[in-house]
């Protein structure tokens, strides 16, 4: 059987002008099935790529336009359409696939109408202090509990999280309170264990670029939220996505979290456009992160009620019962009561957009 290979092709392949085009096989093709179809690719000296989903596979077919093309895919035995690709990005484009994913998190639907918020401490502290904020955050209508036990620190010094302890926790809060959770992973030896636990595992911005990491993650069944990496491009962020979804994980949601730039009165700059943007070139969900765009409390809710409204699927923010005493990121947590009462103007702006809160 062809060995899954990386799907975006280097530049030399690109100006030569071979051309990629994405096999999808129906939910009843049978290993036969999608053999036969590697084959051909082989024997008109096509690569293929292929991606195995939990429903159904994909194959990517790199080469010679002309003679791609010229083969009645459709007709063979197990193949439910064959789909041309120019972008770099294959599975996660809307040329691969038109309509809206739906990416299911532990019973919460994210995506297409569905719109989610995500609460809670960005780092698990004590059970005193998670059982708070997760309480407080179920109350106002949040449907996914935020939380991490792994902190990747620029200083090695500073909090690093509780690690396995933390993730104890979580899964406590979670039955307590009947929120799925979702945690971060920073290394790849940790991907087990984590998603032992978590029912969706997020990328931190540091961690876009680690390829490695993110085809561990493809490999594994749970959900990925990906954030953008601070330095990155929307089509780098896409490939890194690729990543992902062609190990065979098509479960995967993104996340805006700011840019770095020339100022300085925020800690990043939300790229509001880039919701938008991506929600046009992918059919991925894609969420905003307003905690770590702004990094100021007072920035939250502005910066939430503009997510709402720029086409993307959801948000992720900050909740602590005690930001002075927080050892994460204490100056862009809000309180329980500011969360609430941000989930009021949010019930009335996602009911205006015409999406399911």
């Amino acid at each position: 059987m062809t060995t899954p290979t990386e799907v975006p092709l280097p530049p030399s392949q690109r100006a030569r002008g071979d051309e990629s085009l994405i096999i999808v096989m129906r939910q009843t093709a049978t290993d036969a099935d999608v053999q036969h179809v590697i084959d051909r690719l082989e024997d008109i000296g096509a690569e293929a790529h292929v991606s195995r989903g939990k429903h159904r596979t994909v194959i990517g077919a790199v080469g010679d336009r002309e003679i791609i093309q010229q083969l009645p895919w459709e007709a063979f035995p197990g193949v439910e359409r064959a789909v041309p690709v120019l972008k770099p990005f294959k599975f996660v484009s809307r040329d691969f696939q038109e309509h809206d994913s739906v990416v299911d998190v532990g019973g919460v639907p994210v995506g297409g109408t569905h719109f989610v918020a995500i609460a809670g401490p960005c780092a698990v502290e004590s059970r005193e202090q998670l059982f708070a904020s997760a309480e407080a955050v179920a109350k106002a209508g949040a449907r996914i509990l935020r939380g991490d036990a792994f902190k990747p620190r620029t200083s090695p010094y500073s909090f690093q999280g509780l690690r396995e302890k933390g993730l104890e926790l979580l899964a406590e809060a979670r039955e307590e309170f009947g929120l799925p959770f979702v945690a971060e992973v920073v290394d790849p030896r940790d991907v087990e264990l984590v998603a032992e636990y978590a029912d969706l595992i997020r990328v931190g911005t540091r961690n876009m670029a680690n390829f490695t990491l993110l085809s561990e993650l493809g490999r594994q069944h749970k959900p990925v939220l990906l954030k953008r990496g601070f330095t990155a491009t929307v089509e780098e962020w896409l490939n890194a996505a690729e990543y992902i979804y062609k190990e065979g994980n098509h479960n995967v949601i993104l996340c805006e979290r700011g840019i770095r730039t020339f100022e300085t009165a925020t800690r990043n700059t939300l790229d509001i456009s880039a919701a938008a943007v991506v929600r046009r070139l992918s059919h991925l969900p894609v969420i905003v992160d307003p905690s770590h765009s702004g990094g100021h409390r007072y920035l939250v809710a502005p910066l939430t009620r503009v997510a709402v409204v720029s086409g993307a699927n959801g948000f992720m923010v900050d909740v602590h019962p005690a930001p002075e005493t927080a050892l994460v990121d204490g100056a862009q947590a809000i309180l329980p009561t500011e969360f609430a009462e941000l989930m009021v103007e949010v019930r009335a702006l996602a009911g205006v957009m015409g999406l399911e809160l």
